[in-house]
Formats: structure tokens, sequence, C-alpha cells
């Protein structure tokens, strides 16, 4: 049966191009559709599966010195070769690229930045779990003919003009702001087009989720231990309810299934690897994700400060990462706050982290701040 009261990626762009309140422009709509493009292209190879050939180790690191999988090599290059011939981006930067790459000779060049991660979750391709692509769209500074530096994407997340992610699951889905709310499409496997099926998605303002790796428990700063205790000790404890954890080990899908059904997502600053700020990375992991969740309501914070103000310092920038409900995101804030007032190290001789919790005498976070 042929659909006519469907919306497509396209008209939607097309619409929001349209609407003189908005800052979108034709290149901005052209190169969203090109990473869309990109996106079913990755899609297809994903679904393959060990059909496709491209299961496994690359026997290659990237900058960050992570091993890589075939697939992340193959999906960065789909993200560029399908973004760098339209003039609508003047360089990009990857998770698996060492420096910026710019459009290359013979191209013409656009007003836009990109910055992804092509293959978010890449560890859990071979066991079949989701994975997905989350990318961050900034404004080229200067003339298009100036030549690109590192400098050039080091803005923060507040200049964003667009941020997304695509998520490779039992079904493939966009998601997108351009800042008036988060919209997700789902491609339709038979036409080949992102259908708009979630005009306005929205994380609940509370959560009885909350999504952790455990096993570093030993490294985190006192605040974060604390929180996690209150969570675990459930109904019997400060906060009066039960929570359940849930850890999928791929970014892209915790994040989507906290703009789904709500929850709180946490990769803390620990003292794991000594020197190193955080594990994920700032501008395009951390940025786009705290520009989806304020857009839809949520919060996006390093436990400290809210991570869209953060000035990035450098193009692979490792930072931590709190985001999902604004009422715990809040909370967290707060322990934070109140083990930096009582000062390390006493933070255990205040019952503020023993028999009861901060969590009923906090304000809720803002939202919506972009």
């Amino acid at each position: 049966m042929i659909r006519t009261d469907q919306t497509t990626l396209a008209q939607y762009l097309i619409e929001t191009c349209r609407d003189p309140d908005h800052h979108a422009d034709e290149a901005l709509m052209t190169l969203l559709i090109d990473v869309a493009r990109a996106c079913k292209a990755i899609s297809k190879g994903v679904a393959m599966g060990a059909l496709g050939g491209t299961h496994g180790k690359a026997d290659t690191m990237n900058v960050q010195g992570e091993d890589q999988a075939k697939l992340d090599i193959l999906t960065d290059e789909v993200f560029r070769k399908r973004t760098e011939f339209n003039g609508c981006v003047r360089a990009v930067a990857s998770e698996e690229l060492d420096d910026p790459c710019p459009v290359p000779d013979g191209y013409p060049r656009g007003p836009y930045l990109l910055v992804y991660d092509p293959l978010d979750g890449s560890s859990n391709i071979d066991i079949n779990v989701s994975v997905g692509s989350i990318f961050s769209v900034l404004k080229a500074p200067g003339a298009a003919d100036k030549p690109v530096e590192e400098a050039d994407f080091l803005q923060p997340g507040t200049d964003q003009v667009a941020a997304g992610y695509a998520i490779y699951g039992p079904s493939t889905m966009l998601v997108l702001t351009l800042s008036r709310g988060v919209v997700g499409f789902t491609l339709d496997p038979m036409m080949g087009d992102f259908v708009l099926t979630h005009p306005e998605m929205r994380v609940p303002r509370s959560t009885s989720e909350f999504a952790i790796n455990a096993s570093n428990g030993r490294y985190w700063e006192d605040p974060v231990k604390a929180y996690v205790e209150e969570l675990i000790q459930g109904a019997s404890g400060p906060r009066g309810r039960d929570f359940n954890m849930r850890w999928i080990a791929s970014m892209v899908a915790d994040m989507h299934r906290i703009l789904m059904r709500g929850g709180i997502y946490l990769y803390p600053f620990d003292t794991k690897v000594p020197g190193r700020a955080g594990r994920l990375r700032l501008l395009y992991e951390a940025n786009p994700c705290a520009m989806l969740m304020e857009q839809a309501g949520g919060a996006c914070s390093t436990g400290r400060e809210r991570m869209l103000t953060v000035q990035p310092t450098e193009l692979h920038q490792r930072i931590p990462l709190i985001f999902g409900c604004a009422e715990e995101v809040a909370h967290v804030e707060a322990l934070h706050a109140a083990h930096a007032e009582a000062g390390a190290g006493q933070m255990f001789e205040t019952p503020l982290f023993n028999s009861r919790s901060l969590f009923r005498d906090i304000p809720a976070a803002p939202v919506g701040r972009v």
C-alpha cells in the first residue's frame, strides 16, 4: 500500500528551511540529508553481520590508542565520502581520524564543520547488539578559503547548530535536533526513506533506571559512589524506591533508551587510567548528546558543570559524562557540590552521605537551555 500521509526527513528539513524564524539554510539541510545517506549505508553494512565480511578487529589503533574494528574504519570512510562533495562542509573531524580532514581539492567548500563518531559501541558488532553513529554540526569560522585548523573545531556545545544520532537495532532510527526540540525518524526499508515517527521526544523528569559500568566502582569519586549506593539501597534506602540498572556499553543505545523512557547515564571521572580526564569525547560524543538531552527536557553535565558551556581545548578531549532525567542529573551535581564544600576526605563524616539523601532538598535543573 502506498502512503501519502507520512513526513519524510527531506520534507521535514525543507519545511524547517522555509521557516523564517529558524536559522536553518539550504547548506545545512543538504548536509543533514547527506549524513542520513551515510547512516543508511552504515545500516545496511551493520545488518549484513558476519555475511558482510566486516566483523572482527582491524589490527590498527585510533589516535586514542583504542583497537579499531573493521567497521570503525569503513564507517568513517562512509561518513567522509557521503558528505564531502556537496559544498556544505569545509572539514570533518572524527574519533577515527588523528586530525581534521578538509574537503579534498576540487570540491567546493561549505560553511559548516561536521564532527562524528561513525560507529559508537563497535565492540558490540560481533555479538549483534545495537550500535549507532553520533554527530554534531558547527559553523566554520572565517572565509571559505581559510585553511582548516584544529582550533576551528574548539567551539563550546552552545555553538552547535544541529546534532543527532542513528541507532542500528531491530529498526534503524535517526534522531535529530535543530534547536527546536528532538524528532525521531524510522528508516522504511522498503522505500529507503527516513519517516517521521516520533515528532516530539521528551525525557521524563523522574526515573527508576540508571546506567553505569559498575565494574569501575572502585575508581569512582566519592560523590558518584554515594549516589550509586543510594540507588542500590532502593526502597529501604533514602530514595524510598527501587532502581534498575541498565548498561549496553554503547552510549548511543543507552541514550536512545533514556530519550524513549527515561533514566540517567553516568560515565564519570575515575582514576582507572591516571591522568585521563574521562572516558568519552567532548566534541563528537558529549556535546551532541548534551544538545539532544536539553532539547528533550533532560540535562547533561560533567558532574560539576553544564556540558554545553565547557570550552574545548583539544580535538579529542575526554570528559566525564552524566545525562538523562533532569532531577537525577541535578542530584548528582548537588552531591559533587556538597563534597567540594565539605572537603575531600571528610565526605563520609557528614550525614549528607550516610543516613539521608540530598535528593528531596534540591531544585530541579533548568531544561531546554540551548
